[in-house]
Order: C-alpha cells, then structure tokens, then sequence
C-alpha cells in the first residue's frame, strides 16, 4: 500500500483549496486525505520516514495554522466524516467531520452533543481541546460526553481509548491539545436535545462595569439551561462600538431571560425558537487583518476583572468577549480529564486586529493589553489561544495535570512525533 490514492502534491489541481485554511496557508510536500485508519498509519509512517514534520488537521480553524505546516505533510481527515448511531444515544463520530455536519445528523433523532457554535469546525481538533459551546452549562464540555476514541499512534497501532482501555490514553486526550496520536473516531453518548430560544439582545453601552457585574450576577443563578455569551463590539466605519448579548437557552421556563434584560438599557431584542444545528453558525473572520487573539478563564467577573475588561477595550480595535461557564461543566471533577479548569465561571477571550504588516513591536503591545485582562485568570483554554509561547501553553495545565500529560506524552509519542500543536515535550 502507498500514499498515491490519497495524496495531493504541489501542481496538482486541488492543492491550493488542499493547502488553505480558514487561517492561511501553506506550502506542505503533500496533502494526504486518508480514508481509514490504516491509511492514517501509513500518513504517519510516510512523515516519519522522510523526517518532514506532520500537521494533522480536522476542520483547520486553529487560529496558528497548526493543521498546516510548510515542507511537510498534512494529514486532512476530512474524508472521515461518518456520523453513525450505535444505539441507546451512543454514536460514532468521524474526526474530520464537522460539528455542522454531526448536528444536522442527529437533528431527526431528537438529540445533539454539547459542541462548539460554529458549524465548520472539526470534531477532532475542538474535542481534544475541552469543547465549550452552547451547551457547556447544560452537559458540560464535549469531552465529557466522550466514552471512546479510536486512536493511531506515532507507532502505526490502531487502539481504542476509554475508562477500561488504555485509561491515560483516554484521559490524556480529553484535554490534550492533540499530542497523543491521531484520533481518527469518537464515540460521544448524546442527549436528548429539543429546540433552543436562541438570539441577541443589544444594549446601550453607557456603563460597561455594570453591564458585566450585572451580567454576571445573573448567570449566577441561571439555571444550567441558559448559556450566554456578552460581546463587546468596538466601533468599525458607519457601525457604532456596542454590547451585545448572545443567549441559548435549551429549557421551558422563558422568564429565565428576565434579569438579562434588566442589566442595562436594551436597544434591541432578536430571540427565536431554533433546532440546535440552525444554532450553530459559521465563522466570518476578518480579511486583511492579523488577529492576536488572547483569552483566560475566570473565577469571578470581580471588580479586578472589570477594570481590566474596561481598560483593553477601551484602547479601542478590539472585541471582547465573555461566555457563561458554571453548571455542568464545573460539577466534573478536575481531575477527571486534562482540562482541569472546572472552577472557572467564565471564559474571557479577547481579539485585536492589526494590519498583516504590523510589526513585532505592534503585536506585543497588543499583547500587552490582553495581559490586563489575562492577569486575572486561572489558567486559558487551547481553542481560542493565538499564542504558543512557553508562557501561555504553561496556562492550559496545572502542574499535576501537565505532569500526567508528560508522563503519557512519554508512552505514547516519546520522539514528540506530533508537536505541531501546543505542545507537551516528553
């Protein structure tokens, strides 16, 4: 068996679309699109055997490019796409499927699986990260939903992970930022999952502190059905800087949106009844910009949190943002999985944009803004980290946790085979 049946070489006719993601591109030796786990194996060997560095790539929205890389070869899983039902809400998910594909999949069942909210992005790369979306207070993260994975490793063997096999295999990759092998399936148990009141409400923005205490106050005793996102929108040609809060709320009771609409003065209001795949929307990122995207999680929206929320959004070029954690998500152990984060009650993410030409200068400082609001959190979560300095991949793991990543690191990758990611050295 060889590569030649799944692989795109720099001439042919897809390898432009085969080398660009939604974060750039590259110049790869090849593309390969394996079918099947064996041929996945062969990717790896291909890669190992040349000496090229490897990018593996589910749905390519990692905001560093790691599912591309120049001079070397790019695993693309997107031909393992199946989303199949094993019964009692058990179903097999192919990593290069996106979570789009996996909602309207399940939409006739009556069920979904606590997912990111944007429909192109891949299943392999948003699970290993920990997984918040829409569903994150009701069933916690995505990999709290995860049973099994069918894993290949650096070695070329085909394994099942989960509780009763290869159990730091498993845990390892709930978390992991994909340094273990290549995940080829997921097993995830659904849940019923009916329709969403889902919208925005938009508010004046004529007193950000109270805004965000008041929204905080309120998420506090929403009950886990409800999960919010407030954006902050700064001002971009004819569009005026602005609130807007983002809500997805899975239960029956409507007057849970009450005290939302009480935290500031409301300019508008757009909420509707949606299927949960209709709640998942694509990304539109900016073009001709480079983003520097920053984001911590967080034990409380405290006065310390505000007053650095105010300050880098008011140097203006910038979006903030804050999502809703609680619920489910901090009822898991933190020592169940990699992600160990449970306690935090908020994710802060925050994205500058400057010119594609700005210089090193500029998008320190730009990182210097997003360190006022960073200084106030417990640690970040590797889906919306546009960093991968020594310091800011230090911030994903607790020592102990990083000490069991290493320590599974050295099991299963111990020549750190896969290190295009944010990377655990054995």
């Amino acid at each position: 068996m060889t590569i030649d049946a799944f692989a795109i070489h720099p001439g042919d006719p897809e390898y432009d679309a085969a080398r660009t993601t939604i974060a750039g591109t590259a110049s790869p030796v090849v593309v390969l699109r394996p079918r099947d786990s064996a041929e996945v194996a062969l990717s790896i060997r291909h890669a190992i055997e040349g000496q090229l560095p490897l990018a593996v790539r589910s749905g390519g929205h990692n905001a560093l490019n790691f599912g591309n890389v120049d001079e070397g070869v790019v695993v693309d899983l997107s031909g393992l796409h199946g989303v199949e039902l094993l019964g009692g809400g058990r179903v097999r998910v192919g990593a290069g499927a996106t979570w789009g594909h996996v909602a309207r999949s399940l939409q006739p069942h009556g069920l979904g699986i606590s997912s990111g909210d944007t429909v192109s992005v891949g299943v392999g790369g948003l699970t290993q990260a920990g997984g918040i979306g829409w569903l994150v207070r009701k069933h916690g993260l995505t990999i709290d939903s995860l049973l099994a994975a069918e894993v290949v490793t650096a070695a070329g063997e085909v394994v099942r992970a989960s509780h009763d096999e290869h159990p730091d295999l498993f845990w390892a990759l709930r978390g992991g930022a994909g340094n273990f092998g290549v995940v080829t399936a997921f097993e995830f148990q659904a849940q019923p999952v009916g329709s969403i009141r889902f919208g925005t409400i938009s508010y004046q923005l004529e007193d950000l502190p109270q805004l965000l205490k008041g929204w905080a106050e309120a998420m506090q005793t929403a009950p886990d059905e409800l999960t919010t996102t407030l954006v902050l929108m700064p001002g971009f040609g004819d569009f005026p800087a602005g609130a807007t809060l983002y809500v997805a709320d899975s239960g029956d009771d409507a007057s849970v949106l009450e005290p939302l609409r009480a935290i500031g003065t409301v300019l508008s209001e757009n909420i509707a009844e949606k299927s949960y795949a209709e709640v998942l929307e694509d990304a539109y990122p900016p073009q001709g910009v480079l983003p520097v995207i920053g984001n911590t999680l967080v034990e409380s929206v405290d006065d310390g949190l505000v007053a650095a929320v105010a300050e880098a959004y008011g140097q203006g070029g910038r979006v903030v943002f804050l999502r809703s954690l609680g619920g489910a998500f901090g009822r898991v152990a933190p020592e169940a999985t990699a992600f160990a984060h449970r306690s935090a009650e908020a994710l802060v993410v925050s994205a500058a944009f400057l010119p594609l030409d700005a210089t090193a200068e500029q998008v320190e400082a730009a990182r210097a803004v997003w360190r006022t609001i960073g200084d106030q959190g417990i640690g970040v979560y590797a889906g919306f980290l546009g960093s991968d300095t020594e310091e800011d991949v230090a911030a994903l793991w607790p020592a102990e946790p990083r000490r069991r990543l290493v320590e599974a690191k050295r099991a299963w990758d111990p020549d750190n085979t896969f290190r295009r990611n944010f990377n655990v050295v054995p």
